[in-house]
């Protein structure tokens, strides 16, 4: 019975997704649209802290190399300023541990996409960034096509995957950019050496890789 509802993947089988979902963000053309889902949830995140704060979201604005913005009013500067990978990292561990549900799988990719399909219509002003989440609500909502629930639970725990390893590998830029970017931020916000902040955000990001590679089932023999 437990297996009929689990997707839980085998230890074999996450190697390979996480093998998947590296390559997928390193190949030039095929990893844009999944920088935008990183570039996405990082604004969404960004604005989710100002809501919580007591602040308001104006809108938001996403470019085709991966970069976003998320422009905001009150609220706590130094919570949204740092919740942008923070929040991508858990966004992508949520995504996967969801995606290890059969039984909710469908309810997921039609949750996110609606999601996404929201914030374009509340925060999204400018055509590009219309564009960009268009495509994002199609990459969750296309797949509700398939009639194999298994397909399902694989690309999205691979989405989860590349969500991510993109929210590690993004901080990474930093460190070779001076005057711009949420640590250099926070580091005029706290005098805080914008290192560090990079560093407080890889080590959430590979936290958040090591949860889901908990989520692996050691009884699994043979992948399903």
């Amino acid at each position: 019975m437990p297996s009929a509802v689990s997707a839980t993947p085998s230890r074999s089988r996450f190697m390979l997704e996480l093998l998947v979902a590296f390559l997928l963000t390193r190949l030039s053309f095929i990893s844009i649209p999944f920088k935008w889902l990183e570039s996405y949830f990082h604004e969404l995140s960004h604005g989710i802290a100002a809501l919580l704060t007591g602040g308001v979201v104006s809108h938001i604005q996403l470019f085709p190399n991966g970069a976003g913005f998320c422009f905001t009013q009150g609220g706590s500067s130094i919570l949204i300023a740092y919740a942008g990978y923070l929040g991508a990292a858990l966004w992508g561990y949520v995504i996967f541990l969801l995606a290890t549900k059969k039984s909710i799988i469908r309810f997921t990719l039609g949750l996110l996409g609606f999601t996404v399909a929201a914030s374009l219509v509340f925060w999204a002003r400018d055509l590009l960034t219309i564009a960009i989440l268009l495509v994002l609500a199609i990459l969750f909502l296309l797949p509700l096509k398939l009639k194999n629930s298994s397909v399902l639970n694989t690309l999205l725990r691979i989405l989860g995957l590349m969500i991510i390893l993109n929210a590690m590998a993004s901080p990474m830029v930093l460190l070779g950019l001076s005057g711009q970017g949420d640590a250099v931020m926070l580091a005029q916000l706290t005098w805080i050496p914008a290192w560090i902040w990079v560093m407080t955000w890889l080590l959430f990001s590979g936290l958040m890789l090591w949860l889901c590679w908990q989520k692996v089932d050691y009884n699994k023999g043979v992948s399903k």
